[in-house]
């Protein structure tokens, strides 16, 4: 990027002000909210019938819906000892053979049951590794897609896929663009060479730049890096490296995730040594070092861990008030309910979530009985609903019109509110945001510590607070 675009995209960046002091005061562990609310709310008294039910209401609605689909493939070569992600190690190819012949079952109920209402607008492929799966397999499960869902065109839909570098090679990058995929993310984490060793991926800088040049000439619209920050082994010097050799590598989007090191929960996590982990200053310097550099090099803060050129997809959206989270993190397509097919795999249709299956096991038994596989989920109220737009808006605009909320919903914000206004006005003291009768407004402070403030709002999580402690589930909002 020269430093004329560096500069002009400058006064596009939405400000965000990097302090460690109130960072320190206020980091908890709090949800991520790609969902409002939470998967850990979710229960199993949710079935297969209450997602039909989602679907009739729909349907009742009438008119066409752009939608959203994502497709989980779980299978790994290897562990990386930091992923928390639902997934199955194993070299065993005949494993995605099976696993292939039942999603594709599932695929074909799901396109029956949304045949003639939606066309799909956007497709993430996501795992574990969905490279995992050979060319041809990935081009016969693609033609299953489009054999049962209408496709918008290449120009119109967002078509994206998750790939590890070392597991694709130019030709493979070209024949990903040939069956459709315009988007592609390459998880990097680090460049450095001891850090990947302290985590099991060893992916020299070589093989990820050679990938993202194959991206380039197959014609893939965008291409997005994940980095994660507070890995054992790693420090400024590090850091600083990696980011230096990112921005040359020149993607359109970083997602810049905070190490979550919760081994109670994750067993791979229990091979990282606690004494090759950086300290809470160390991790805090890291942060505000990505900050500072990605921004300086012309990238805009989209929110939470994202960052974009300002000429981005998801930059625009978020200028232009159209900016959207969901399980896959921020999106373009607001208005797009969401279809999940894969063991683990969460949707979004209507007024309700649902969940797959998270073993293969129970994922294929409900299938061969079939019926979709769906495990647990819930089904939302008026005040979810009316929490949810709140945390929505404020994930994705950093601002919440209080005068639209009292228009499309009977009640005074303020009455309705008070606990949370009494929350908030802590939060306001701190500098996190300003607060009127109209307009909250998140300051760049704040913004870094959006989760805080949309906790505010959460009322399962302040029920589960007052009924039980809480097990540790959650990583630190920064």
């Amino acid at each position: 990027m020269s430093p004329s675009s560096s500069s002009s995209s400058a006064a596009l960046n939405p400000a965000v002000e990097f302090d460690a002091a109130i960072i320190g005061k206020l980091s908890q562990s709090g949800p991520r909210y790609t969902s409002y609310p939470t998967a850990d709310r979710f229960t199993s008294d949710f079935g297969y019938g209450n997602f039909l039910e989602a679907l009739a209401s729909l349907r009742m609605r009438g008119g066409r819906r752009p939608l959203s689909l994502y497709v989980h493939i779980p299978f790994c070569e290897s562990i990386c000892y930091y992923c928390a992600c639902n997934k199955i190690i194993t070299r065993d190819r005949s494993k995605a053979v099976t696993y292939l012949s039942y999603l594709k079952q599932e695929i074909t109920m799901q396109g029956k049951l949304f045949a003639g209402m939606n066309q799909i607008e956007q497709l993430h492929f996501g795992g574990g590794t969905p490279t995992y799966l050979s060319d041809r397999q990935m081009e016969d499960l693609m033609h299953h897609l489009r054999a049962n869902f209408e496709f918008a065109p290449d120009d119109v839909g967002e078509y994206s896929i998750e790939i590890d570098p070392r597991t694709v090679s130019r030709e493979r990058v070209q024949s990903l663009r040939g069956q459709g995929f315009n988007r592609i993310s390459l998880g990097v984490q680090d460049f450095d060479a001891e850090v990947q060793k302290a985590v099991n991926r060893i992916q020299p800088e070589e093989e990820t730049v050679a990938i993202i040049a194959a991206a380039r000439e197959a014609g893939f619209r965008s291409v997005s890096i994940d980095l994660i920050y507070g890995l054992p082994k790693q420090n400024l010097s590090t850091m600083e490296q990696t980011l230096v050799k990112v921005i040359a590598a020149d993607p359109d989007r970083i997602a810049l995730y905070h190490y979550a090191h919760m081994p109670h929960l994750f067993k791979p996590q229990r091979r990282i040594l606690d004494a090759d982990m950086p300290d809470s200053a160390t991790k805090l310097a890291m942060l505000g070092l990505c900050i500072s550099t990605l921004t300086a090099a012309g990238y805009a803060y989209i929110g939470m861990d994202h960052f974009a050129k300002p000429d981005d997809d998801l930059a625009v959206a978020q200028r232009q008030g159209r900016l959207h989270r969901n399980f896959q993190g921020y999106s373009t397509r607001a208005e797009a309910d969401l279809i999940a097919c894969g063991v683990s795999a969460i949707s979004s249709v209507g007024t309700v979530y649902s969940q797959n299956e998270k073993t293969l096991d129970a994922y294929y038994e409900l299938l061969d009985e079939g019926r979709l596989p769906i495990a647990r989920g819930i089904k939302l109220d008026t005040d979810d609903l009316l929490r949810r737009i709140i945390i929505q808006m404020l994930m994705c605009n950093f601002e919440l019109s209080i005068v639209s909320i009292e228009q499309g919903y009977p009640l005074v914000f303020a009455d309705y509110f008070a606990p949370e206004l009494a929350k908030l006005a802590e939060l306001a003291a701190d500098g996190l945001l300003t607060l009127d009768k109209d307009w909250l407004t998140v300051t760049p402070k704040g913004r870094l510590l959006i989760r805080n403030i949309c906790m505010v709002f959460d009322r399962h999580l302040a029920l589960a607070k007052e009924n039980a402690p809480q097990p540790l589930r959650y990583s630190k909002t920064i």
